[in-house]
């Protein structure tokens, strides 16, 4: 007994974001995208929020969007993980918004969203330490006289392009989140390298930034916390499609490939490790839609299937991407060749979010403590 199907309109919601991310990801432009200053197109952008309705899915219909659920949005995030298109999806769709909905401040809501819909506001959450740490019990960054901003955070998604930014800054009553114009005197912004050349992250240096108060203190961990679930589904769930587009193109090269005369694809060894990927990404599916599953319905615990999809994802991402390289032999390993972006992906996404670590952690914390 299976827990859902997908709808008509979500499978035809898949082939538009299929459609979309192969006109306008095509590899070559990939490849021009990570040489560039904002690494993606704000025209692209914008042509997925205002003409094709994609950015506002999970976005309630009194802020612009279309009121869907989570399932809605890991079905673009696959398909951008398929294709490696770059973007603020993570950074700000799957990050800042729920973040922004879960303070419950629905004045900066009108104000952001709205545009965050079109495509023409980039937000993002910088909820790290100076170090990177995920959302620290202490942040990095304190609040002074007149409600400025001082301190430094870094590995923020999506930080350098972003048009506003949702900071967490120590307040007199805990952590407390604060917008922050991209604009504004005393921030600076720095991208950071990093092994993931397809999405961006940065180190921001404040010093004494005026920022506005958004939601309540008491509102701002839980947020945090509800943004983190909300963006480790839509991670798991590009890590999905991501897979899935190794596995296409091994099981390609291997029907094709020959060697002793024949395709390398009728020996065992080979058979059985594309075998062993289709297993891999199958079970990394199954994980990541029942967390968006869980998440809409409600009737299994969103923290607890939001973490375990994030730990079977990331594990899944990391075998096929090995396997991808293995598959392909020498020329998996050039630069030429588009394993290496998926490669370096899997490695980049065992990471992000305080790291799969961190979510088994949580999983055992949550499951073997009360046990």
């Amino acid at each position: 007994m299976v827990e859902f199907e997908f709808t008509e309109e979500q499978r035809a919601l898949r082939e538009v974001a299929r459609d979309v991310c192969t006109r306008h990801a095509p590899e070559e432009e990939v490849r021009r995208l990570m040489g560039t200053a904002e690494g993606f197109d704000r025209a692209v952008w914008r042509r997925l929020g205002n003409d094709v309705g994609l950015l506002g899915l999970a976005v309630p219909e009194e802020h612009g969007g279309a009121g869907a659920g989570l399932v809605e949005l890991a079905l673009l995030a696959e398909e951008t993980g398929r294709s490696l298109l770059p973007g603020p999806l993570l950074g700000t769709v799957a990050l800042a918004v729920p973040a922004l909905l879960a303070t419950g401040d629905d004045a900066v809501a009108k104000e952001l969203l709205p545009g965050v819909v079109e495509g023409t506001t980039v937000l993002a959450l910088a909820a790290t330490d100076d170090r990177g740490g995920w959302a620290p019990a202490q942040p990095s960054v304190t609040v002074g006289s007149g409600g400025t901003l001082t301190g430094e955070v870094a590995h923020v998604l999506d930080g350098a392009a972003a048009d506003a930014l949702l900071v967490l800054a120590a307040a007199d009553d805990g952590p407390a989140l604060f917008l922050v114009d991209g604009d504004a005197p005393g921030l600076a912004r720095e991208v950071q390298s990093g092994l993931d050349l397809t999405r961006r992250q940065a180190r921001l240096r404040l010093d004494g930034v005026p920022a506005r108060p958004v939601g309540s203190a008491a509102s701002a961990s839980a947020a945090v916390a509800t943004a983190r679930r909300t963006a480790a589904v839509v991670l798991a769930a590009a890590a999905v499609g991501s897979a899935q587009r190794m596995l296409d193109s091994s099981v390609e090269y291997a029907r094709t490939r020959l060697q002793f005369g024949r395709p390398i694809g009728s020996f065992q060894a080979v058979r059985h490790r594309c075998a062993d990927m289709l297993v891999d990404v199958e079970h990394a599916r199954s994980a990541a839609y029942h967390a968006a599953w869980a998440a809409d319905a409600g009737t299994d615990d969103p923290a607890l299937a939001a973490d375990l999809a994030t730990v079977v994802t990331a594990e899944a991402h990391l075998r096929v991407a090995r396997s991808t390289v293995q598959v392909h032999g020498g020329i998996g390993f050039t630069w030429e060749h588009p394993t290496h972006l998926h490669y370096k992906r899997a490695v980049s996404d065992a990471a992000l979010l305080g790291g799969r670590a961190a979510a088994a952690t949580r999983l055992a914390d949550a499951v073997l403590e009360p046990a």
